[in-house]
């Protein structure tokens, strides 16, 4: 009788030792996580010091320095919608001592705009999302004078391609957002990309451009001293931190964005060292002064294990996407 080939000794000692070594890398990888970590931990942010996207995972960083006993850094590395910055995170070392913290662009949106990435978004190890904060239209007072999103809206048809609208760069949150408004509203801007949040903040206070479609991080600080004005907000209901201020959603029903805030790891980290590092941040994110300086900037703690920030990223994908098929967006 011939032997299968399944029952050769061969293979069936090859199929042992894939076994064991399989164990290994699982056995391996808890115990690093048990040490972990044993030296200074770097998050890079592909986006500038200054925004949302900066402050949210410094806040974080500054926390788990705290637990860990050792050094978390934040490294800037901006550039590309945040594709240079991600390119960086994904081509590092796999062991849990550089992780990649960002808004939405580089992990959802930028694969659905670019031909071609240096960097496969769905290989990350997904850790955690740390904060969800609403989108908001925000105007500059010296150069447009409504004050409503209808008076606004009216203003624009009456001036089409007029209107030049400040974003964080080509295929961000501010720039999908702004092409949401113009498809749901039957207008058209010009859109005037920056090198993030803070940059282009600087250009709407200054009167550069007309408007922005920011979040309310860094944003409402500016509005409360009354450097821009803050029409709208892009959360499905009022804020209860802002009560008197209307939702786009009231003028265009259906209107919904938001910006958030993960943290995500190298592909190929040990799942050990994944699930440790996000069981932490989640318990930053209770802290209650974590708590009070992130309602400073209008943002919602979150705290997600592994497993819901993979399928909550999934579903980010498939939102975006329709945004830019229904919006045609294109990078100019």
């Amino acid at each position: 009788m011939r032997m299968r080939a399944s029952q050769h000794p061969i293979n069936h000692r090859r199929s042992i030792a894939l076994a064991l070594l399989a164990i290994a890398l699982v056995l391996s990888g808890a115990v690093r996580a048990e040490d972990y970590p044993a030296r200074p931990v770097k998050i890079v942010v592909a986006f500038p010091a200054g925004g949302t996207a900066d402050a949210v995972p410094r806040l974080v960083a500054d926390w788990l320095s705290r637990k860990w006993k050792q050094t978390v850094f934040i490294e800037n590395k901006p550039g590309a919608g945040g594709n240079i910055g991600a390119e960086a995170a994904a081509n590092a070392e796999p062991d849990g001592y550089t992780l990649f913290a960002s808004p939405p662009p580089p992990l959802v949106i930028n694969q659905n705009l670019y031909p071609k990435l240096g960097y496969d978004p769905s290989a990350f190890v997904p850790i955690s999302v740390m904060a969800v904060v609403p989108n908001a239209l925000f105007a500059n007072p010296n150069r447009i004078a409504a004050t409503t999103v209808p008076d606004f809206i009216a203003h624009a048809r009456a001036h089409p391609d007029k209107i030049t609208a400040a974003t964080q760069g080509n295929g961000t949150t501010s720039h999908l957002t702004a092409a949401l408004f113009e498809m749901m509203a039957k207008v058209s801007f010009i859109a005037v990309p920056y090198r993030g949040s803070a940059p282009a903040l600087q250009g709407l206070v200054a009167g550069d451009v007309d408007i922005m479609f920011d979040n309310l991080g860094v944003s409402l600080a500016l509005a409360k001293s009354g450097q821009v004005r803050l029409i709208a907000v892009g959360s499905d209901l009022r804020l209860g931190t802002l009560p008197d201020v209307p939702t786009i959603a009231e003028t265009l029903p259906g209107f919904a964005s938001s910006a958030w805030y993960a943290v995500v790891a190298p592909p190929r980290t040990p799942q050990p060292i994944a699930d440790k590092i996000s069981a932490d941040i989640a318990e930053a994110l209770k802290d209650d002064q974590i708590k009070e300086r992130l309602a400073e900037l209008s943002a919602v703690p979150v705290g997600t294990d592994p497993q819901a920030t993979a399928e909550f990223l999934r579903e980010e994908i498939d939102r975006w996407n329709a945004v830019i098929k229904a919006a045609n967006v294109k990078l100019e």
